[in-house]
């Protein structure tokens, strides 16, 4: 009985200071499904200079795999619980909003410049080697398509400490006031058919699951079980009686995606999502501390976003070798070949990634930089014109032309407007003449 009670009180007790490795796996194991759902996903073949590319996950009932594998609500659950612990530490140590976002913009942004720098200039060394221009295009743009979490994920990043401010105030209220508008955009978006209505959602639904992760730092999300019923109850109902497709990620030939625009569907499946992880937090948390796991856990976590931005490019390198250059198309999905294959098609990808992570992982982890010192004004300036470049990069994609450069300038100067200053030297009163 008392183990528990005890474990029963570990699912809703705010985490201790510093950091949480509860926390730090989920943030791991979700980067990691991403990265493996991605690899896993594509059908590809090769023919008469085009790739043709499908999705393993649209047959049959394996769509039912994305709402546990579709991580990315269980992504800013814990990106909301992280700048929870970070912005309350931040303030404990007498920083500033500017300084603390200074800090979180350069982490989120630089690790985009080389990316950049690799796939601005590489669809034209491919072109100009002989490669077809469709597959060129195709990746190019895929490699750009990533940076949509970046592009979101900075806003909530620099909207924390308000938010933050309405947690303490109204707690749950919130993140229902938020899920709420989802529902009515929706509404707004199937009923008159008003697509554009349901952009709208990408920060409703981003932000309330970002806010229940305040509410775990806290220790106020309670009722785990209750949560994982509800958010799963509520989405399959959603998809059994509504206008919802049961993917949770975008499927080919879907008239309607869960995922871009986000949907309330996908805000339900986040809801499970969470109360799982919840339900399941005290034998996470005594997972994550292993010590192989931790020690696993601490290298991870600083070569997360290096392994998010270079997964897809280390697929395009399997893809050109493989698909491209020998012909050799992906079996169908479920079969025998698919599944005896699928270990050495991991295999291969793991390996092309790792130089591109010892190569690039060091931009993740730049040297320490003074405190910023500038006003607010400049860093959002900043935070706008950096969240602009990525969201130019998330439609575009890195295919030549014009747009992809402004986004890199853009990037680039939000770097430039958010990093430190040294303060100017006070005016000398000695001699001009002085030796000293």
């Amino acid at each position: 009985m008392t183990v528990l009670v005890t474990r029963s009180a570990a699912r809703t007790a705010p985490p201790p200071p510093g950091r949480d490795p509860f926390i730090d796996l989920l943030r791991v194991f979700g980067m990691a499904l991403v990265v493996l759902q991605h690899w896993s996903m594509p059908v590809l073949s090769f023919a008469e200079g085009r790739i043709s590319t499908g999705n393993a996950l649209s047959t049959g009932w394996a769509w039912a795999i994305t709402w546990i594998s579709q991580v990315m609500p269980l992504v800013f659950f814990a990106g909301g619980a992280a700048n929870a612990i970070s912005w309350r530490g931040s303030v404990r140590r007498g920083e500033t909003i500017p300084a603390w976002l200074a800090v979180r913009l350069r982490r989120l942004a630089l690790p985009v410049v080389p990316l950049a720098a690799v796939w601005i200039p590489l669809p034209h060394l491919l072109l100009a080697l002989g490669i077809p221009q469709q597959p060129v295009d195709t990746a190019s743009r895929l490699a750009g398509q990533l940076l949509w979490f970046l592009a979101i994920y900075l806003v909530v990043v620099a909207v924390t400490p308000r938010m933050l401010r309405l947690n303490t105030v109204y707690g749950w209220r919130v993140p229902v006031a938020l899920a709420a508008g989802a529902v009515v955009v929706d509404v707004v978006r199937f009923a008159t058919g008003l697509e554009v209505a349901g952009f709208l959602n990408i920060g409703l639904v981003w932000l309330a699951v970002h806010q229940l992760g305040f509410l775990y730092a806290d220790g106020r999300l309670g009722r785990p079980w209750t949560l994982a019923l509800a958010g799963y109850g509520t989405a399959a109902a959603l998809v059994a009686f509504g206008p919802y497709p049961g993917s949770m990620i975008g499927m080919p030939g879907a008239a309607v995606s869960n995922m871009a625009p986000p949907t309330v569907a996908l805000l339900a499946v986040g809801i499970g999502q969470i109360g799982l992880a919840m339900a399941l937090r005290p034998w996470i948390t005594e997972f994550a501390r292993w010590p192989g796991v931790a020690r696993t856990l601490r290298w991870a976590g600083t070569k997360m976003m290096t392994v998010y931005l270079w997964h897809m490019s280390a697929l395009f390198v399997v893809t050109a070798v493989v698909v491209v250059g020998l012909g050799v198309s992906t079996p169908e999905p479920g079969t025998s070949a698919w599944l005896s294959g699928w270990p050495h098609w991991l295999l291969m990808l793991t390996l092309a990634l790792w130089p591109l992570l010892r190569l690039f992982a060091r931009f993740e982890a730049p040297s320490a930089a003074s405190p910023y010192r500038g006003g607010m004004a400049r860093i959002v300036v900043a935070t706008a014109l950096a969240g602009a470049g990525l969201l130019i990069f998330t439609v575009m994609g890195f295919v030549p032309g014009p747009l992809p450069l402004a986004g890199v300038g853009m990037l680039l100067t939000g770097l430039v407007l958010g990093r430190s200053y040294p303060p100017a030297p006070a005016p000398s009163t000695s001699s001009s003449f002085s030796v000293i």
